[in-house]
C-alpha cells in the first residue's frame, strides 16, 4: 500500500484515477457497513428508535467522519474541516436538490420535526462558527469539539423523549432490512469488511486529494470543500435519489436533515478532538457563509408549505451551482 501511495504523490492522473476508485469503493463499504450495522442490531435486539434515528444516519456518515478524522491525526486540519463543512452544503445543494427533482410528488414535511430539527440545525451552525471565528487563526479547538458532541448527544436524548411522547414515529423504510437471515458470523464479517474497507480507502482519498491540491497549487481547504466532500457524501446524494423515486422523499428529507447535524457536531467535533482543526480565515469566511446561505434557503424552502418538490429542488440545485462557480472564480 505504501508503494501505491509513492506512486499516486508522484502522478497527477494516477492520483485521479485512485480517487474516483475509491469512491467507488467507498460507498460500497458504507453501504456493507449500513447494512450489516442494521442487521446486528436487529440480531441483537437494539429498539428500533437507536437502529433508525442514531445507527442509520451515524452509519451514512461514516464516510465523512473516516476521512475528516484520519485527515486530521495526519496533520491536515483544512481538510478534515472543509470536508465536514463541504458535506452539509453539497447534501442540502445536491443531494436534496436531486432529492425534489426526482420526486413523483409533493414531498409531505413534519412541521413539528423540522421546527425543533431545524432549530438544532440553525443554533449547531452559528456555534461551530462562533467557536472557529474569533480566534486567530481559526481554529476548532478539542473543547469545542467535545461540546459539538455534547450537543449532538443532547439532540439524541431530545429526539428519544419525543419519539415517548408519541412526536416521532419510526418509520419502517429505516430498518427495511431482511434481518435474522443472514447468520451472525456473515454479518460480523460484513461489518469488519466494511468499515475496514472505509478505513483504507479513506487512506487512499486523503492521499490523492492532498497531491491533487499540490500539483494544482491550492490550499487542502478547496480540494476538500468540493471534491472530497462531493466524494464521502455519495451516500447520502444515492439516498435521497433512490427515495425520491420509490416515493419515499420524507425519509430523505430526514435523512438530510440527520447529517447535516451530524457532519457539523459528530464529524467536525470528532476531528477536532483528535486534533486542533486550524483553518486559513480567508478559507473559514468562505466555507461557513455558504453553509449559511445554503442552510437556511433550504429550511425556508422546506418551512413554506411543509413540502418540499421540484421547483424547490430546482432553486437549490441552482444556488449549489452559484456556490461552486463563486468558488472557482475565488480560485482565479
Amino acid at each position: 500500500m505504501h508503494a501505491l501511495q509513492e506512486i499516486i504523490q508522484g502522478s497527477l492522473p494516477a492520483a485521479v484515477v485512485v480517487l474516483v476508485i475509491s469512491f467507488a469503493v467507498l460507498a460500497k463499504c458504507a453501504n456493507l457497513f449500513v447494512d450489516s450495522s442494521i442487521e446486528l442490531a436487529n440480531k441483537f435486539k437494539v429498539p428500533r428508535l437507536v437502529i433508525g434515528l442514531v445507527l442509520v444516519s451515524l452509519a451514512t456518515t461514516s464516510p465523512e467522519l473516516a476521512v475528516s478524522l484520519m485527515s486530521a491525526l495526519k496533520g491536515l486540519p483544512e481538510m478534515a474541516l472543509g470536508n465536514a463543512i463541504g458535506s452539509v452544503i453539497c447534501d442540502d445543494g445536491l443531494a436534496l436538490a436531486l432529492c425534489g427533482i426526482f420526486a413523483p410528488a409533493a414531498i409531505a414535511i413534519n412541521p413539528r420535526l423540522l421546527k425543533s430539527t431545524g432549530a438544532v440545525l440553525a443554533f449547531v451552525c452559528a456555534l461551530s462558527f462562533l467557536f472557529i471565528i474569533f480566534d486567530r487563526p481559526p481554529t476548532l479547538s478539542r473543547i469545542e469539539g467535545s461540546v459539538l458532541i455534547a450537543v449532538f448527544v443532547a439532540y439524541t436524548v431530545y429526539l428519544y423523549r419525543q419519539h415517548k411522547k408519541g412526536v416521532i414515529v419510526e418509520d419502517n423504510a429505516l430498518v427495511d432490512v431482511s434481518h435474522n437471515v443472514r447468520s451472525l458470523w456473515v454479518d460480523v464479517a460484513l461489518f469488519v469488511v466494511g468499515i475496514g474497507g472505509i478505513l483504507i480507502t479513506s487512506e487512499f482519498i486523503i492521499t490523492s486529494a492532498e497531491c491533487i491540491a499540490i500539483k494544482f497549487g491550492v490550499p487542502e481547504t478547496v480540494v476538500a470543500l468540493v471534491l472530497v466532500a462531493f466524494g464521502t457524501s455519495m451516500p447520502e446524494i444515492a439516498t435521497c435519489v433512490v427515495a425520491a423515486r420509490k416515493n419515499e422523499g420524507a425519509l430523505a428529507v430526514g435523512n438530510i436533515l440527520g447529517a447535516d447535524i451530524m457532519n457539523i457536531c459528530w464529524v467536525a467535533g470528532a476531528s477536532a478532538i483528535a486534533n486542533d482543526l486550524t483553518v486559513a480565515r480567508a478559507d473559514a469566511l468562505f466555507m461557513f457563509p455558504w453553509m449559511f446561505v445554503i442552510v437556511a434557503t433550504m429550511l425556508i424552502l422546506l418551512r413554506i408549505g411543509y413540502s418540499f418538490n421540484r421547483p424547490k429542488g430546482i432553486i437549490m440545485l441552482v444556488l449549489y451551482l452559484v456556490y461552486l462557480a463563486s468558488f472557482f472564480i475565488a480560485l482565479r
